[in-house]
């Protein structure tokens, strides 16, 4: 495993290197509505860590992050999300109807051999960035069925990975006549109360879990949410989904050559 800077705050371990990566890959979501787990998953496996010491705690620090993050886009103008709003009521749908995905993911993820674990999270990540790319141009009329199979898909990707969430749903939303600074909005906090089932099913597990990364995660993910909320009010995010897709489609092509050469 690779050496990181490990510090102390208030008593609590942190490493220095996981809350520069936790801020950048978050800053990169919460302006993207893609990109946290997606990017730092994989970049973890990197490092060295199991993904079962990473998944957990990239759903919990997602938890915190993504619920913060759909709040302060809605105080910014970016979404919104007044009850009874059509904003808050698909963030909800894609919420409820992740349940089943992320439950049956979890236990998949926590009940399979590593390698297999590590195969997916590659090759999930490479078609992420592979979608990415090509439906950055494209737009549809607004659906409910796309929005509903894509929060089960997105969420079972979630469960069993940590990331692959917001590519899925904020592409789709895309793909289903949302506009884009809103579905951003609406990914942050359906990703939010998705991680809440994730969380829970990997506390409920006979497993023991290893939650040392969650502090680092949440440091570094919850100090970019202001900064993320602005750019995504004042500037076109095309050219950052565009770098986003490239930098996915090489954290996953990284992740596999690990997965099978290292």
């Amino acid at each position: 495993m690779i050496e990181l800077l490990e510090i102390d705050i208030l008593g609590v371990q942190v490493f220095l290197a996981l809350i520069i990566f936790a801020f950048i890959c978050e800053l990169i979501d919460s302006t993207l509505g893609m990109g946290y787990g997606t990017a730092l998953t994989p970049v973890l496996i990197i490092f060295g860590f199991s993904p079962l010491a990473i998944v957990p705690c990239v759903l919990l620090s997602e938890l915190f992050t993504g619920i913060t993050a759909g709040i302060t886009h809605h105080w910014v103008g970016n979404v919104d999300f007044k009850w009874g709003s059509i904003h808050l009521k698909i963030a909800l749908v894609l919420a409820i109807c992740s349940i089943l995905g992320a439950t049956i993911a979890v236990f998949i993820a926590i009940n399979i051999p590593s390698f297999w674990l590590n195969t997916y999270i590659g090759l999930m990540v490479l078609i992420m960035g592979i979608i990415i790319i090509l439906t950055l141009n494209k737009e549809f009329r607004f659906s409910w069925k796309k929005i509903i199979g894509l929060g089960s898909i997105a969420a079972f990707n979630k469960g069993m990975s940590g990331g692959g969430y917001g590519p899925v749903v904020t592409g789709g939303q895309i793909l289903s006549g949302v506009k884009g600074n809103n579905a951003i909005g609406i990914t942050s906090l359906a990703e939010g109360l998705t991680c809440i089932v994730g969380v829970i099913v990997f506390i409920i597990t006979p497993n023991v879990i290893n939650w040392s990364l969650a502090p680092s995660l949440v440091i570094g993910a919850m100090l970019s949410i202001p900064f993320s909320a602005l750019i995504v009010k004042n500037l076109p995010t095309k050219a950052l989904k565009i770098s986003i897709g490239i930098i996915t489609l090489i954290l996953g092509a990284l992740t596999l050559i690990k997965v099978f050469y290292f």
